[in-house]
């Protein structure tokens, strides 16, 4: 389920937006419009759909639109054509009344600089908004109470905000936009004016307040660790325009264009790459009691493979067999192959990440393979397939380096 649609939406700085906005449909560039109009496109036909639970995150370098975006969701920015649909309620045509309602009861957004008031101790701080609601003391204070148990400020409440860590601030704001139970939650590089470690310990505690609250939240990062960590699905923006979306898999795996390759390079795969995006699907398998050893060495020499996995009726893996073995089966005139099957394999579910694979690459010749909870055969990763997602070169580099070290 959608909670959030955003259709067809633009946002255009400068007086001559209309002029502007037809230029745009004539294909010119923003330069040409900036020089032509004095009109800035900070965003140019974003479309998305955000679900229901996501936590999803927007990013881009500097300049790229991500922080407007996130301002035109809750209005702070109106923008100049299209639609924002939260709830399915169009929220760029609601009058002033509805949105000050909209922010005080569905959507809760957290700043990079903590807007916190100084003057005021952490408990007010948290409690401010439901202030402004017009909630009793004794509600809200219990309320923020709640929130800061869940952020980790439990014992903070009568110290003021000036004498905590930018940490301990951030957990504050956090802990104020929780305080009203939003059902979105929109954070703007919440974290990236946090030194290194407190910042990786937030991004810690934002997934674990995510996994018990489920709120839809919207993240704005110019980080793409923090993306991927962070991300059920990640937005990438440049120059006001969303080029791709995805899952990080995704976005590694198929980039859709030179930008988001480039972007996305020096990304460690091993750590976001699975098995499931690298398998062979539909391999070519041994049935343990429908083929026998003919059937067996047909099938190897047709693929030029020496080993293939066995699999019962019901299609679970209980094992592999070597050209070799079958061979000498054929040889003997045996029928069945089941005193050839080798039932110690390798064997992985389709999320396993590429580098909780490698340690299997000493222990094994043979591919390894991806079976689900039920050890269905679902697929099978070649040993060469791991060497070029960590290597980045392709298979005939890969075979060729093989040949070379025997050779040696």
């Amino acid at each position: 389920m959608n909670k959030i649609e955003i259709k067809n939406l633009y946002l255009i700085f400068g007086s001559e937006k209309q002029k502007a906005l037809r230029m745009l449909k004539e294909g010119k560039s923003k330069n040409e419009i900036l020089k032509t109009t004095d009109c800035t496109i900070a965003v140019k036909d974003a479309n998305l759909d955000i679900h229901e639970g996501e936590f999803f995150v927007i990013m881009g370098l500097s300049g790229s639109g991500k922080s407007t975006l996130l301002r035109c969701i809750n209005r702070l920015i109106k923008p100049t054509k299209g639609q924002i649909l939260i709830n399915g309620k169009n929220i760029t045509t609601m009058s002033d009344k509805e949105l000050l309602d909209m922010r005080r009861h569905e959507i809760s957004m957290v700043f990079q600089n903590f807007g916190l008031l100084p003057h005021r101790s952490v408990l007010s701080n948290i409690a401010f908004g439901l202030e402004l609601q017009g909630v009793s003391k004794q509600e809200r204070e219990k309320q923020a109470m709640k929130s800061m148990e869940i952020v980790g400020l439990k014992g903070y409440q009568n110290q003021m905000v000036g004498q905590l860590s930018g940490g301990m601030q951030q957990r504050v704001g956090l802990a104020r936009a929780l305080a009203n139970n939003p059902e979105v939650l929109l954070m703007d590089e919440a974290f990236s004016a946090l030194d290194p470690l407190i910042r990786v310990q937030m991004q810690d505690e934002m997934l674990t307040i995510q996994s018990k609250m489920k709120k839809t939240i919207i993240f704005i990062t110019h980080d793409l660790n923090e993306a991927i960590k962070l991300g059920d699905r990640i937005a990438i923006m440049k120059d006001g325009e969303i080029v791709q979306v995805g899952t990080s898999e995704e976005i590694l795996t198929e980039p859709a264009n030179d930008y988001v390759a480039r972007f996305v390079e020096n990304v460690d795969r091993s750590k976001i790459i699975t098995a499931g995006s690298i398998m062979i699907t539909r391999p070519a398998v041994a049935r343990l009691r429908k083929e026998g050893p003919e059937v067996l060495i047909r099938k190897m020499k047709e693929r030029d493979i020496t080993v293939l996995p066995v699999i019962d009726e019901n299609d679970k893996l209980i094992g592999e067999i070597t050209l070799e073995d079958t061979a000498i089966l054929r040889h003997k005139g045996i029928k069945s192959i089941q005193t050839a099957v080798l039932s110690e394999v390798h064997s992985v579910t389709e999320d396993t990440k590429i580098e909780d694979l490698l340690p299997l690459i000493t222990k094994t010749n043979s591919p390894i393979y991806v079976v689900n909870e039920e050890r269905e055969l679902k697929g099978l990763v070649p040993l060469s397939s791991i060497v070029v997602e960590m290597t980045g070169k392709d298979k005939n580099e890969i075979n060729e380096l093989i040949q070379n070290a025997i050779e040696l």
